[in-house]
C-alpha cells in the first residue's frame, strides 16, 4: 500500500517520566526536548499525545494542543519492575487503538519499554542511558538497569540518537549492529532572545543546570579559584537544584564550597532551583556562560545559551564538537585543566568584542542547524518513513 505523505497528518505519542508543566512533578533536558518537538509537530498539523509515567495521580489534560496523560505510579508486593511496565503497556495500547496512534517514541533511560509490546511501531531515542552515563563517569551500574536497557533497545523497531557520539558509544556498549539515525535536539529560537544588551552584568559568570558532579560543577569550584586570582570582581552564579553527590552522599553544593577559596566564596551566588521560564532572565544578565559537563548526550542548556548569543566556555568531551567549533561559537576546554579553562573565561570577561563575535556566531549556528523547525522536519520525515514501512 502506497501512502501520499504530502498532506498526511500523523498521530505520534511520546513516553517519558518528565515533562515541563506545572502539573508534572519533574522535568529536565529530556522533557524539554520532547516538549519542543511536540509543540512544533502540532504547529505542523500533526497530533501528539504524551504519556508521563510514575506520577502521583491519573489525569488527562490539554497543553498547547497536546494531550497529556499522567499515569500514576503503582506499588506491587513482588515483581513491581515487570508488573508496572505491563500496566503501562496496557494503558497505552488502549489509547493507541482508540485514537489510532501510529508511533510511540521513548527514551533509552533505564529501559522503560523493556517487556512492553505496543500496537504500533516503537522508536527509542538515545538521550543517554544509565549504562552510557555510568561509562562516561567511570562508575558502577546496577546490573538490572543494563539488562532493562539492552532488552528495550533490542526490541525497538528503530533507534535514533541525538548525537553521533552518543549513538556510537551506545552501540558499542550494547553490541548493537544496526545503523542509527542521528537527529539532534532543537529549540524554539524565538523564545531565547536578548532585547537589550544593557542588562548584561560584565562580571557575572553563569552556570545553570543541576548542581551535580557529572556536570563538572566540582571542577568549576577549582576553576573559579583561578579566576578570582586575576579578576577579583568576577561573580559566579549557579542556578539549579542541589543534588546529593553519588560518591560521598553529601550535598554537591557543600562539596563545592569545601573546594572554594576564601576569596572565591565571597563572590559565589547559589540561586537554587527556579522555574524553567525564569532561566532566560539569568542567562540574559550573564556575561559568560560556563557548562563544564563530563556527561551529556546533546545538552539543551548549550543550545539555549547559544540561541541567546552568549559567549560560552564548555567541556571538550565527546558530543561537544558536534555543537560548537572551538574558538568560533565558544571555547572547548577539558574541565580538569582548571588553569586553561579559567584563562578562556577571563579572556571573555575582559574582551567585549570577542564576547560579541562568539555570541553572534553561536546564535547563527543554532538558527542554521538546531532550530526546532529544522529538527522537527527531520523527525517528521523519519516518522513517516517508519510508519510507511510498517
Amino acid at each position: 500500500m502506497e501512502f501520499n505523505f504530502k498532506n498526511f497528518s500523523m498521530n505520534i505519542a511520546f513516553l517519558t517520566s518528565e515533562y515541563p508543566h506545572s502539573k508534572i512533578s519533574q522535568s529536565a533536558g529530556i522533557g524539554t526536548s520532547i516538549k519542543n518537538l511536540a509543540t512544533e509537530l502540532v504547529k505542523k498539523k500533526h497530533k501528539v499525545v504524551i504519556f508521563v509515567y510514575s506520577q502521583n495521580i491519573n489525569e488527562t489534560f490539554q497543553d498547547e494542543g497536546i494531550t497529556i496523560y499522567k499515569i500514576a505510579h503503582r506499588k506491587y508486593i513482588v515483581l513491581g519492575w515487570y508488573l508496572y511496565r505491563k500496566h503501562l503497556q496496557n494503558y497505552i495500547n488502549k489509547i493507541i487503538e482508540r485514537d489510532n496512534v501510529q508511533l510511540v517514541e521513548a527514551p533509552d533511560w533505564t529501559g522503560i519499554t523493556a517487556f512492553m509490546k505496543f500496537k504500533c511501531p516503537l522508536v527509542i531515542k538515545l538521550h543517554g542511558s544509565d549504562t552510557y552515563f555510568c561509562n562516561l563517569e567511570n562508575r558502577p551500574q546496577k546490573a538490572k538497569n543494563f539488562w532493562f536497557e539492552k532488552i528495550a533497545l533490542k526490541k525497538a523497531d528503530s533507534i535514533v540518537s541525538v548525537s553521533k557520539f552518543t549513538g556510537v558509544k551506545t552501540a558499542k556498549l550494547f553490541g548493537l549492529r544496526e545503523k542509527m539515525t542521528v537527529i539532534e535536539n532543537g529549540i524554539d529560537i524565538t523564545k531565547f532572545t536578548i532585547s537589550d544588551r544593557k542588562i548584561i552584568d560584565s562580571n557575572i559568570i553563569l552556570y545553570f543546570g543541576s548542581i551535580i558532579r557529572k556536570k563538572g560543577v566540582l571542577e568549576l569550584a577549582d576553576i573559579f579559584n583561578e579566576i578570582i586570582k586575576t579578576n577579583p570582581k568576577a561573580i559566579l552564579k549557579l542556578v539549579g537544584k542541589d543534588v546529593k553527590d553519588i560518591i560521598t552522599n553529601k550535598s554537591t553544593k557543600t562539596l563545592f564550597l569545601e573546594r572554594s577559596s576564601i576569596e572565591a566564596k565571597k563572590n559565589i551566588q547559589f540561586v537554587g532551583e527556579v522555574p524553567y521560564e525564569s532561566i532566560q532572565h539569568h542567562v540574559s544578565t550573564a556575561c559568560v556562560v560556563v557548562l563544564p559537563s563530563f556527561a551529556e548526550a546533546f545538552p539543551m542548556t548549550w543550545l539555549e545559551a547559544m540561541a541567546m548569543g552568549k559567549a560560552m566556555v564548555t567541556s571538550n568531551v565527546g558530543w561537544a564538537s558536534e555543537i560548537i567549533d572551538d574558538g568560533i561559537e565558544g571555547f572547548l576546554v577539558n574541565p580538569i585543566d582548571h588553569v586553561n579553562f579559567a584563562k578562556k573565561i577571563v579572556l571573555l570577561l575582559e574582551n567585549i568584542e570577542i564576547q560579541k563575535q562568539i555570541g553572534i556566531a553561536a546564535k547563527n549556528k543554532v538558527e542554521q542547524k538546531f532550530s526546532i523547525k529544522i529538527c522537527a522536519d527531520r523527525n517528521i520525515e523519519f516518522y513517516k518513513s517508519l510508519i510507511e514501512k510498517n
